[in-house]
């Protein structure tokens, strides 16, 4: 398969084809430029005029191109630590792996390093290449800072958010905060004032404590009305940096599982098979309903390379068969591309199409993007994959053209 030998103004592909409704067994998806034109069964497109379609591997499914809201870096650079070309490689390594929109995860640093972080981001999120920045910490509790480094942890600071915004030129886009810290009230407050979605996570809050964070802010969203989008706080990586759920200390998992349940929260989960157990994963789908879902890969420098080595903000983490971990065994990120992710998740029985859905449909919602991004379907960016039948990558396209895989 050689689809860049294609034209690059317009084209299409005839496979097996994931829409928003259905899977169309004999499908066609036409592009011209960076929009999708047609999206459906091939026997309704008329290809008159049109260059021949690229030819694609046997039992081949096209895909939405991926959407990530939680990934810290890739190909050995890091999005808090490195330069503005080692973001810039992170990146287009991530584009190429299938996540063709994400946000760039920054870790707790000290307060100048975090706004050079957020002016390198800014920059890269104004030419497209991320769609914005999710600040994971320093908010967080010390108790649950997991890989975070804890002589940057601080308690909330709506003042410092605010010299984010101004120094990432608006682009912070999430934000995890630990609900249960001095003044966290105040500090969701300041983020829905941005703009800024809350998301609960490195906490070791109480059950009743992050269910009324997690119900405040979606009523803070709800009145800010957030761009026309039914907003919902997200809770970071669910399971992880939390205290454990016990049937007699449930914390701020249970919380967090319910507000998901009723459709006011989106937890993410890390499906890379070590940061949860793949048939946790499918259980919490099932409990929840794949709406409510956003797949992330948690991704930092060593994903897309092997083990050794490497950083993570100012730590060094360790890789070994593929876990991250800091030198005291605490996992340290993820070394799985998001679509990884969502082969771990259908091989644990989670259904293709929640999958797919909780890595494109869910997080572009998280970013108010559904009518750019996130699914198959006339008017969005022609982002695409072309995937086997076991989900392993034969092509991406995205904005309309063919990326090296």
């Amino acid at each position: 398969m050689n689809p860049t030998a294609r034209s690059r103004d317009r084209g299409y592909l005839r496979g097996s084809l994931l829409t928003p409704d259905e899977l169309v067994p004999d499908g066609a998806l036409a592009f011209v430029g960076d929009r999708i034109t047609y999206a459906g069964p091939a026997g309704g497109f008329d290809d008159a005029g049109w260059p021949e379609p690229a030819p694609l591997p046997a039992g081949s499914l096209i895909l939405p191109g991926l959407v990530d809201l939680h990934c810290h870096g890739a190909a050995g650079s890091d999005f808090t630590s490195s330069d503005a070309g080692g973001m810039r490689r992170a990146a287009a390594f991530l584009h190429s792996a299938g996540t063709t929109t994400l946000l760039a995860s920054t870790v707790s640093a000290s307060r100048p390093d975090l706004l050079a972080a957020a002016a390198r981001l800014g920059a890269l999120a104004r030419e497209g290449l991320i769609a914005g920045i999710h600040a994971e910490g320093p908010f967080l509790a010390p108790e649950r800072c997991g890989a975070q480094d804890p002589r940057f942890l601080i308690p909330p600071d709506p003042g410092f958010v605010d010299e984010l915004i101004e120094a990432a030129d608006s682009e912070l886009v999430t934000m995890t905060y630990a609900p249960e810290l001095p003044g966290a009230d105040d500090l969701v407050d300041r983020l829905v004032l941005h703009g800024v979605t809350p998301s609960l996570g490195h906490t070791a809050a109480a059950d009743p404590v992050a269910a009324e964070s997690l119900e405040s802010a979606r009523e803070e969203m709800e009145e800010a009305g957030f761009g026309g989008y039914a907003p919902r706080p997200t809770v970071t990586h669910l399971f992880n940096g939390m205290d454990p759920m016990h049937h007699r200390s449930p914390g701020a998992v249970a919380a967090s599982l319910r507000s998901a349940r009723s459709g006011a929260a989106v937890v993410e989960l890390i499906a890379d098979g070590a940061h949860l157990d793949p048939a946790l994963v499918r259980t919490v789908f099932e409990l929840v309903g794949g709406a409510n879902v956003a797949l992330v890969s948690d991704s930092m420098a060593a994903t897309g390379l092997g083990d050794g080595t490497y950083r993570l903000g100012s730590a060094d983490v360790v890789v070994g068969n593929g876990t991250a971990r800091l030198p005291d065994g605490t996992l340290a990120g993820g070394t799985a591309t998001l679509l990884q992710c969502v082969r771990t998740a259908v091989a644990a029985g989670v259904p293709l199409a929640d999958a797919v859905g909780a890595a494109t449909a869910v997080p572009a919602d998280v970013l108010r993007l559904a009518d750019e991004v996130g699914a198959l379907r006339r008017g969005l960016r022609a982002d695409a994959l072309v995937v086997s039948p076991d989900l392993e990558l034969h092509a991406v396209l995205r904005c309309g053209t063919w990326l090296p895989v």
